[in-house]
């Protein structure tokens, strides 16, 4: 298991409860518009819980961001099975190659603040424990 992995895992089973838990919130279910949604959540605030998109453009970001802070290669790890664990709507990039390719042509990533990459950020380290005032030693 790689670290990312291990980073997940404990927090997941630390938090009962985490802030992309689904459950009382209206799911907007677009699956014809799956690209136009996820680069769409890269460039603009979206207050909708649009999916499957949403879980392409969060797994593109985890991808980035777990490629720069553990030296993983990008492909790898957005095609590892457990890059989101619990997000049903998720799928590996060997699974959807063609959308992921599209909205990765598409989307603005240079790892700003634009869209909705600053929550999910927040989320992501977080969850990897990068909380300077919360990381254990």
């Amino acid at each position: 298991m790689k670290e990312w992995q291990i980073r997940q895992e404990v927090y997941r089973r630390l938090n009962s409860k985490t802030r992309d838990d689904l459950n009382g919130v209206e799911i907007n279910w677009r699956p014809d518009t799956i690209v136009d949604d996820a680069v769409r959540h890269f460039n603009e605030k979206v207050n909708e819980w649009i999916y499957p998109g949403k879980s392409y453009f969060v797994a593109i970001c985890y991808a980035n961001w777990i490629t720069e802070d553990f030296d993983e290669n990008f492909l790898d790890v957005l095609d590892n099975p457990n890059l989101l664990p619990g997000d049903p709507c998720f799928k590996r990039y060997s699974e959807d190659m063609e959308t992921y390719d599209e909205i990765l042509h598409f989307a603005n990533w240079n790892n700003n603040n634009q869209g909705m990459v600053a929550d999910v950020r927040k989320y992501y380290d977080e969850e990897m424990n990068y909380d300077r005032e919360k990381m254990v030693y």
